[in-house]
């Protein structure tokens, strides 16, 4: 099979630069899938396994760095009045107009990309032909509810050293993040040790926290950054893109934090990977990439 081509690029948006890779042609034919990764804070590295749709089925897949992380523009100094889903949102149509594809399209988004998605999706974009929901809330009151619950099942004497550390307020202590790394182990990556590309987008976010820390705040059982009061529970009615979405059987997105997506945009599908937590794209790489294109496929 003939190398597929990539492209990497920066799209100017606002003062910035937002940093773009296209895996496959654009002129393939088929939708173009958009993969926007979590956090938020995150990288596209450790979505990265989604290019692979491109050789599955010959569609274009684009990966993207949203503003703040990895090879995007920095701004350590913005504070929480910066970092809101207007912005995201707005930065994600400047790079469908770029690449000119905003008038047909599908997109992916993991965790926080997902709740991206779906904001984007609520405004029912005349070009989102298909949309992938991976391991994403829709209501963080719930997240955190759930993420507190799965946090009690750990051993006790992580969950001893977690509350020590959150009382004393040193939560970069190496006990406090070796601890965390136990929940991390569970209900995040299940793969062990991590591979390379999730592993550096943790160094990475690790470096500079900017946006996981304005938005979500210090740790996953922690929500107190812009994000705190979120939901789109009552807008998902108004999607009307054809939706999948997808999840773990050990996900920190349980069933209870992603049914309101089943439960309320019209027609959506539900895969549930019975060894994956919230990286089937990871732990269960080929399966879930089967699963995505053939979706895809079906609407292309």
């Amino acid at each position: 099979m003939a190398a597929v081509l990539t492209k990497e690029a920066f799209l100017p948006f606002r003062a910035y630069q937002t940093w773009y890779r296209i895996t496959g042609s654009l002129d393939s034919g088929m939708l173009p899938l958009v993969v926007a990764h979590g956090g938020p804070g995150c990288t596209h590295d450790y979505v990265d396994s989604f290019k692979g749709i491109a050789e599955l089925d010959g569609r274009a897949v684009i990966h993207y760095d949203q503003l703040g992380n990895g090879n995007s523009t920095r701004l350590p100094d913005k504070g929480a009045d910066f970092w809101t889903p207007a912005l995201f949102l707005e930065e994600l149509d400047a790079l469908l107009k770029h690449l000119g594809i905003q008038d047909r399209y599908a997109f992916l988004g993991q965790s926080w990309g997902g709740m991206l998605g779906a904001e984007h999706a609520v405004r029912r974009p005349k070009g989102l032909q298909a949309l992938v929901i991976a391991n994403s809330p829709a209501n963080m009151h719930t997240w955190v509810a759930e993420a507190n619950r799965l946090r009690e099942e750990l051993p006790q004497e992580v969950q001893d050293t977690l509350l020590k550390h959150e009382e004393a307020g040193t939560i970069t202590d190496p006990d406090y993040i070796a601890a965390s790394r136990v929940f991390y182990d569970r209900h995040v990556c299940r793969v062990s040790p991590w591979p390379p590309e999730v592993a550096r987008t943790f160094a990475i976010m690790d470096e500079d926290n900017t946006v996981y820390r304005n938005m979500n705040g210090p740790t996953e059982f922690h929500v107190i950054g812009t994000m705190k009061d979120w939901t789109i529970e009552d807008r998902l009615p108004l999607i009307e893109a054809p939706t999948l979405l997808i999840s773990g059987k050990y996900d920190e997105a349980t069933p209870l934090v992603v049914k309101p997506y089943v439960d309320h945009v019209q027609g959506c599908e539900w895969v549930l990977f019975e060894n994956s937590s919230h990286m089937p794209h990871v732990e269960e790489r080929e399966l879930c990439l089967d699963v995505v294109s053939a979706f895809l496929t079906r609407h292309d």
